[in-house]
């Protein structure tokens, strides 16, 4: 069985700033990490691996700095990184950026495709779904827990108010949620070997895919303006006996038709 997951190095958003002056997120000097969910994926990924001898690829699309995220999937047990990079690639939306994983996909083979549900710089939860759609496969988002007999899985897929079972077939797509398992820490001999590996680098020319469908120019999607949040103000402190801080209360939500 091959297993290919698609991982997204992101800013640790503790850490987050916003450029005042272009709207865009600062990326210089901040800490990156695998995004959440994408570690879920990743450890169910290597779990079938242990169980089934899968063979586990491990894709991204970024600069040249997301050999880092690679080179941590590596140490976790991954056999094969592959860093999808090129200019043409910049500025890519949901639409854009999950053709582009579908056509490296298409390349590389798989039989069963993971994700995360969705990224923390952008919580859009679209880009697994987009590949799935892309390369015409069954998909089932939100997994939290995935049995395999043969070619035919048993999801459950969080809801919610409870969750679904649902059955389907090899080859299909899965986005994963943090319930689904705890990624494992990396292994100290894969640290040290995993910079033995070799990250296979693939262009917009490895693709073969018209580039004005790819980055900016194939985004349907326009940012017309990005800002951070202002804070809260302070709120109100009211000073009374509990009883009369409570009628307090009552009474100012009963004028602001929230009572």
């Amino acid at each position: 069985m091959k297993i290919v997951v698609c991982i997204k190095q992101v800013p640790d958003t503790n850490e987050v700033r916003i450029d005042p002056v272009t709207g865009t997120l600062i990326r210089e000097g901040v800490p990156s990490i695998i995004n959440p969910d994408d570690m879920n994926a990743l450890e169910e990924a290597l779990r079938m691996k242990e169980t089934l001898g899968a063979y586990v690829t491990v894709l991204t699309m970024g600069p040249n700095q997301a050999e880092k995220a690679l080179r941590q999937a590596l140490a976790m047990g991954a056999d094969e990184a592959i860093l999808l990079s090129d200019r043409a690639f910049a500025g890519a939306d949901t639409w854009a950026t999950s053709l582009t994983l579908a056509k490296a996909i298409e390349k590389i083979g798989y039989d069963l495709i993971f994700a995360g549900r969705q990224a923390i710089d952008g919580d859009t939860a679209q880009v697994g779904p987009e590949i799935a759609e892309h390369l015409g496969l069954p998909q089932v988002t939100y997994v939290q827990k995935v049995d395999i007999d043969g070619e035919i899985l048993t999801v459950q897929r969080a809801l919610e108010d409870g969750y679904e079972t649902l059955k389907l077939s090899l080859p299909c797509l899965l986005t994963a949620i943090k319930e689904l398992n705890q990624p494992r820490y990396m292994n100290m001999y894969d640290i040290f070997t995993c910079f033995e590996k070799q990250i296979k680098f693939m262009s917009a020319d490895d693709l073969g895919i018209d580039k004005s469908k790819l980055g900016l120019s194939g985004s349907p999607t326009k940012v017309r303006a990005s800002f951070t949040k202002s804070p809260k103000t302070p709120g109100e402190k009211i000073d009374m006996p509990p009883k009369e801080s409570a009628g307090a209360i009552a009474g100012k939500l009963k004028e602001r038709q929230l009572i």
